[in-house]
Formats: structure tokens, C-alpha cells, sequence
């Protein structure tokens, strides 16, 4: 059982490079109390997102920190050129000491891409050459394609990365359906949403990984919450109250602004209705330890993904929630998913 940390790192009023600060301070506090993985997101031209270029703040993290592993959660492969992604991927792991880990998708917003001036109808084409292409360059010396969206021409890969043959992919699923494509390659995968989908994911995962014929370990099977660890359960909640709507506008903002609906991913406006639905885990150590040890249980999932920052979340009540979280849930909760296990 492992516990790592999503950040969207959302606009939060506060002035953008103390918001910076605060936050490396956090990536310190997660490297130091022992969490496995620092996950982020991928989003342009929105309030969601103040860190819209994952290589460059992996690779302030990469200085800040020296356990705590780095994972993009998801680069969004129709906006890259894909050598260039490469390089960065390589130089990141050997910035990171062999840390970095990578997670690929095509985008959850096609306002996003299009803002950006790439047709979001065609990328699901653009994600599948992409990452055709990135894979040749991790197991080849030179390159020659010529494809839809972009070319190589005897591309030389001087680089390669310090982890062989690459660093370790995820990739973020949605439904049982999706998992087979991971699951059949090995792969890592998050996902969110009611316990009961969570479990048809996981069961699904762990039956595409056997009709493959995959040995050893399971890859992690994660399951993204957001969580908030009080002095009291109702302390907790106020918390979440206060900084839930600056988050909430910030994740609608552009579906609001275009007149539509989070296709997957759908948040409620309200903190209580967060709680309610199992999206949010909210309360007293003992409170948080209960609920999650459940869905952990539930879900028959080997990783929880907590996002303990959010909207106008005060950094001291952030840490000290993330203190309370590693020094008295992730030992219990690791512990009940062993004897699960």
C-alpha cells in the first residue's frame, strides 16, 4: 500500500509567486513524511491550473526534494512535439536521480486544446501517433517517420533515460472498459469517482492482467481523493467549506464559460455534497483512518492519491492536515490493506 499527493494547483488569490513558495514548501513536507508520489495535472487557459508546464515545475520539485517520486498525471500528448517531449522526459529523470514517472492522456477539455488552436476532434489521432512515436524513441537509436501530425527525420536520440527502458507510465481511467490497454501493457492507473466503479475498475485491471498472462507485482491501482485531516471532524469540514468554492470555480469555469458539462469528471459545488458522495474524506484522524480503511477495502485498490491543497486552503492548515494524515492514517490504513492483502 502506498499514499501519494495530486496537486492541480488552482488559482488560490494568493500572489502567484508565494503560491509557488507554499507550494514547493509542501513537496518538502511530503518528501520528508514519507509519501511516494507527487502527482499533477496538465491545464491551459484556466484558473484551473497555475502550473500549466508540468516539466518546468517537476523540475523545481526535482531540486526541492529526494525521495519523493514525480509524475505528471497527465502530459497531454496532442500538445507536444513528441521528441521534444521525450528530451524533457529524459532530462527529468536525470535531474530527479531516476524519480520521474509519466502519465499520458489526450485531455479532458476539448475547450482547452482548441483555445490552444488544435482541433480537439482529432485528438485522440494526435495522443496515438504521439505516443507511438515517443515509445520508438525509448527502444530505438534513430528515428525516421513521417506521419499525420509530425515527422522525424533520422532523429538521433542522443538521450536516454536513467531509468531502463523508461520511467514508469500511468494513465488515468474513467471505466472497467478502459483498463484494458494498461492493464495488458503493465501500467499504472488512477481513477475517482463512487467506490463501487472504483471496484469494477480494479477487478477489471486485475482480469485484463491475468488473461494477458502478466507475472510478478501489480502495478499501483489508484484512486484519487480529496482528504482533509482536523483536529475534529467538524474543524475538518469548516475547512473544506471555506476553500471548496474557489475550487469548484475554478474546475467549472470553462465548461461554464462554453455552455457544457464535465464529460467524466463531474465535482459537485458544495463541500458537504463532496463528503457525501465519497469524493472528499473529511474529518478527526480517527474519522479519515475509518472511512478510508473502507474504501481502500471496497474499492481493492494498492494506492490512495490524496489532494490535500485546494482553492483558498491556508498553507498551515494544509500541512498540518498532511501531517496528521502521515503520522496516524497512512501506518493504520497501509496496515488494514496488508491484512486485506
Amino acid at each position: 500500500m502506498k499514499f501519494g499527493v495530486f496537486d492541480q494547483n488552482d488559482k488560490s488569490g494568493f500572489p502567484l509567486a508565494e503560491q509557488y513558495e507554499n507550494r514547493l514548501q509542501l513537496a518538502e513536507l511530503y518528501d520528508r513524511l514519507g509519501f511516494h508520489c507527487f502527482h499533477m495535472s496538465e491545464h491551459h487557459g484556466t484558473s484551473l491550473s497555475m502550473t500549466p508546464s508540468p516539466s518546468v515545475w517537476m523540475a523545481a520539485l526535482a531540486q526541492r526534494t529526494r525521495r519523493l517520486r514525480l509524475c505528471p498525471l497527465v502530459y497531454l500528448l496532442p500538445t507536444y512535439h513528441p521528441a521534444r517531449l521525450y528530451e524533457e522526459i529524459c532530462i527529468l529523470d536525470h535531474l530527479s536521480g531516476g524519480r520521474f514517472e509519466f502519465g499520458i492522456g489526450r485531455g479532458a477539455s476539448p475547450h482547452e486544446l482548441d483555445a490552444l488552436g488544435i482541433e480537439s476532434a482529432r485528438a485522440a489521432e494526435m495522443y496515438a501517433e504521439a505516443f507511438d512515436i515517443i515509445q520508438s524513441c525509448f527502444t530505438q537509436d534513430s528515428i525516421t517517420t513521417t506521419g499525420k501530425f509530425w515527422s522525424l527525420n533520422n532523429y538521433v536520440t542522443e538521450m536516454k533515460p536513467l531509468q531502463r527502458p523508461r520511467p514508469p507510465m500511468w494513465y488515468a481511467v474513467g471505466s472497467p472498459d478502459s483498463v484494458v490497454w494498461p492493464a495488458r501493457n503493465g501500467m499504472n492507473v488512477v481513477c475517482g469517482g463512487l467506490v463501487a466503479r472504483v471496484r469494477a475498475i480494479s477487478d477489471r485491471y486485475r482480469e485484463e492482467m491475468a488473461a494477458a498472462g502478466a507475472n510478478g507485482s501489480v502495478p499501483l491501482i489508484g484512486v484519487n481523493r480529496y482528504i482533509i485531516v482536523g483536529e475534529t471532524d467538524r474543524e475538518a469540514h469548516e475547512l473544506g467549506r471555506k476553500a471548496w468554492p474557489t475550487f469548484y470555480e475554478n474546475f467549472i469555469k470553462l465548461w461554464r464559460k462554453h455552455g457544457t458539462q464535465p464529460v467524466n469528471a463531474k465535482l459537485p459545488p458544495s463541500f458537504d455534497q463532496l463528503v457525501e458522495s465519497g469524493h472528499a474524506v473529511a474529518g478527526s484522524a480517527g474519522t479519515v483512518t475509518q472511512i478510508l480503511s473502507d474504501q481502500v477495502s471496497e474499492g481493492a485498490v494498492n494506492y490512495v492519491i490524496g489532494s490535500f491543497m485546494f482553492g483558498t486552503m491556508p498553507h498551515a492548515e494544509a500541512a498540518a492536515s498532511i501531517r496528521r494524515f502521515a503520522e496516524h492514517v497512512m501506518p493504520v490504513v497501509g496496515a488494514a490493506e496488508a491484512v486485506a492483502a
